[in-house]
């Protein structure tokens, strides 16, 4: 399969990303930045899922920023969608074959912090997993790589230093946080935000952690900011509406792309992590 959606890319875009991008609820917009940039919808590679929620347009783009070879993912899937996690990973594991050595994962995250707030961005230092599956379990977790994967260290330190380096270069308020994965499609409970406090996460989302899983499989080194959207249910005294996540993720745009230009291109300038390919 995996063989078969890579050579449909080849046939439409001969160049050769070093880092891919994927972008979440509403965040598609930095995509239309590249430069020279092929657009390819899901819909038209094969065993490739398409996403049906707002906000998430459905383009894989290959193209430059800041003199980077980019393979961009405009949307994702999800596992509330009805999407196994296996497929939900399946697009990182295809820029894994195409080459790139370096992924960034973004998405809209609920704050569960006081001080963080709508339009914020957060490094993700490391996540916890509440989807209830993983995309290596199962007939097949373990074909490409060790199914056993080491995730001491899933958001990569020097990528992180890196971020904040060139975060603090900008001005740009960079917050650090625990990325905490809930199923959805609801929003979380006041009980559930308070849970996940107590667990030690800082903001929480729907998405991010099987993607991070399968790249680490598969040697390819992870960056992750999460977009504060809104903060989480309980922590003001009004609903949370999906329309308004995607609209306070888009006014995080300007922030998040003035950062990945600024370190695009170190990033492409880094290798995998043990040399070659894996995927």
């Amino acid at each position: 399969m995996l063989e078969e959606t890579v050579g449909a890319i080849r046939k439409r875009c001969a160049r050769r990303p070093a880092v891919g991008l994927i972008l979440g609820s509403g965040l598609g917009a930095l995509a239309d930045t590249l430069h020279d940039g092929t657009v390819i919808p899901f819909r038209e590679l094969p065993h490739f899922p398409q996403p049906g929620v707002e906000g998430h347009a459905g383009n894989l783009i290959i193209g430059e920023l800041e003199g980077a070879a980019l393979a961009v993912l405009q949307g994702r899937v999800h596992l509330y969608e009805g999407w196994s996690p296996a497929q939900a990973a399946y697009p990182t594991r295809v820029l894994a074959r195409l080459g790139v050595h370096t992924l960034v994962v973004t998405g809209a995250a609920g704050s569960l912090r006081a001080e963080f707030g709508p339009g914020d961005l957060m490094l993700i230092v490391d996540h916890i997993n509440l989807l209830g599956a993983n995309p290596l379990a199962g007939a097949g977790g373990g074909e490409l790589a060790e199914r056993f994967t080491d995730m001491s260290e899933a958001y990569d330190r020097p990528l992180r230093d890196l971020a904040l380096r060139a975060a603090a270069d900008l001005g740009i308020p960079l917050r650090q946080g625990v990325y905490i994965a809930l199923l959805g499609p609801s929003y979380e409970t006041p009980a559930e935000v308070r849970m996940c406090r107590i667990l030690g996460a800082d903001a929480v989302g729907m998405s991010v952690v099987p993607e991070v899983i399968a790249a680490r499989q598969l040697g390819v080194r992870v960056l992750g900011l999460a977009c504060i959207s809104n903060m989480a249910a309980g922590m003001l005294p009004q609903p949370i509406r999906h329309r308004e996540v995607i609209v306070a993720a888009a006014r995080a745009c300007a922030s998040l792309g003035a950062l990945l230009r600024a370190l695009l291109p170190r990033l492409a300038a880094l290798g995998r992590e043990g040399g070659g390919a894996r995927a």
